[in-house]
């Protein structure tokens, strides 16, 4: 018998026992759309990172961060991420664009509202890059020293606006306070008040002569003094404002991967807010005091320490090399691309755990396969025992009953993997009106790829092979001599 053949006999056979084949062909589809959905939503989830990834350039990015705590016998001094370490990752080879994570926290006046953010400084040379080019109106400031500030979604939630283009041209009104080294400097001095006096009366002068005294003394009266530097350098602060106008509206915010604050200021504008050499965060002060570079002014390169720096880097060259050249500078790195590698393998393991429970699902469908092929072979035996005297041997009676179970599960297949779509598509929608109510930004949760349309149709048609395969060579075996004596 020819190809043809087989599908004309199975098809008419199927269509004769009409209630049954519809039900067994309803269990496949039922499987097969559990399958494509759950596989659906790992391979939506996974697009969705990947265009995230993409949008943002996050696969040629790299965050350098200063060392950890350096270790007992390390007897080299930890390096420093300063403007000159900036500087120095700049140059190697690989490497387009490295620039700073300068944050600060201000006050910001607008129409008469008044919020305390954060807010970062960058170049116009880093807002060119992908990760800062996403724009819901307006566009980037033109030059590092514009009085201009662009400002984020988030900043637009803060004060319940819902239009991105009601800010462009306003004037924002910033206020930062500012700690000095001067001002540390100036605390150290004693006031000549009465606790002053107290502790001069409380010295034996004439115990001076011996060492642990002197040393008890010194000790004591170097931390009376450390006390009141911290105590000037973080309360007498000195605040500085100025006036900006707002040029445009950043996509995302804070919470994006890329962890935007909601006021970008141009870096020459921000300069100024860092008097006294370094922002009012203790860390900056410690970093200073390890490094030996307390006194040094913002002026001075390596003058500003910070807490990560952004490179870019070439998308011809592998991230490796220019990884491994920043961590032998002594500092500590992390690439999106080795993260998005290791969430690819939880994605494998993701879908594959998916795809397990659509397959248990399947296996249960074929075993209403297994049930019907054989009720067909019990009904069927009197053809069975004519196409053998004809001149059909077991082979053509295997091939013809897997036709049938192959047919069923082709048909399935196809069904299923409409009506699985036709579910994502509903819960689609449902979960963008969650989203939407929550004002969480919308995305497509659910994806069908060629490979799971392809993955989902050979499921099908092995699993109901297999199903068919017991039946198969049962009808294989049938004595047409018995069978027609039967009949």
């Amino acid at each position: 018998m020819t190809f043809r053949d087989f599908v004309s006999i199975s098809t008419g056979n199927l269509w004769r026992m009409k209630l049954r084949a519809f039900l067994t062909v309803s269990g496949v589809i039922i499987a097969i759309a559990a399958f494509v959905a759950m596989l659906s939503f790992g391979a939506g989830m996974q697009r969705n990172v990947s265009e995230q990834y993409e949008k943002l350039d996050l696969f040629n990015t790299m965050q350098v961060y200063p060392p950890g705590d350096a270790q007992p016998t390390d007897t080299m001094p930890p390096a420093i991420l300063d403007a000159r370490a900036v500087a120095a990752i700049s140059d190697l080879p690989g490497v387009k664009l490295a620039y700073p994570f300068d944050d600060f926290d201000l006050t910001a006046n607008i129409s008469d509202t008044e919020l305390s953010i954060s807010a970062q400084a960058l170049s116009v040379e880093a807002m060119n890059t992908k990760a800062y080019s996403h724009f819901a109106a307006g566009s980037a400031f033109e030059s590092d020293c514009a009085k201009e500030a662009i400002v984020t979604e988030q900043f637009l939630h803060l004060l319940n606006i819902g239009k991105a283009d009601s800010l462009i041209g306003d004037t924002l009104i910033i206020s930062v306070s500012v700690a000095s080294i001067d001002s540390g400097i100036v605390h150290i001095i004693p006031k000549m008040d009465s606790t002053l006096k107290e502790r001069i009366k409380e010295i034996h002068f004439d115990s001076l002569i011996h060492a642990a005294y002197t040393k008890r003394i010194v000790r004591r009266e170097l931390g009376n003094a450390m006390m009141r530097f911290l105590d000037g350098f973080l309360n007498a602060k000195a605040v500085l404002r100025d006036t900006l106008i707002i040029r445009g509206v950043m996509e995302g915010g804070q919470g994006g991967m890329m962890r935007i604050k909601p006021v970008i200021i141009p870096t020459a504008t921000a300069e100024r807010f860092s008097y006294g050499g370094m922002s009012d965060n203790p860390a900056d002060l410690f970093a200073a005091l390890q490094s030996g570079n307390l006194l040094g002014t913002g002026d001075e390169a390596g003058g500003r320490f910070y807490p990560k720096v952004t490179v870019n880097l070439d998308p011809n060259i592998t991230y490796t090399s220019a990884r491994d050249s920043i961590k032998a500078m002594g500092f500590r790195t992390f690439s999106y691309a080795e993260q998005f590698a290791e969430m690819q393998k939880f994605f494998i393991y993701f879908d594959m755990g998916l795809g397990v429970i659509g397959l248990i699902a399947l296996i249960t469908a074929s075993l209403g396969i297994v049930n019907t092929m054989v009720m067909s072979i019990i009904e069927r035996r009197r053809e069975i025992g004519i196409l053998k005297s004809l001149g059909a041997d077991e082979r053509d009676i295997r091939l013809l009953f897997l036709a049938e179970s192959g047919l069923i599960g082709s048909i399935g297949a196809v069904f299923g993997i409409i009506f699985g779509w036709v579910i994502t598509r509903a819960a689609s929608l449902v979960i963008k009106v969650i989203m939407e109510k929550q004002d969480i930004p919308e995305m497509d949760l659910f994806a069908l790829p060629p490979w799971l349309i392809l993955t989902a149709l050979l499921f099908g048609l092995l699993v109901s092979l297999a199903a068919g395969f017991y039946p198969a060579s049962r009808a294989a075996r049938v004595d047409p001599v018995e069978a027609l004596r039967t009949e």
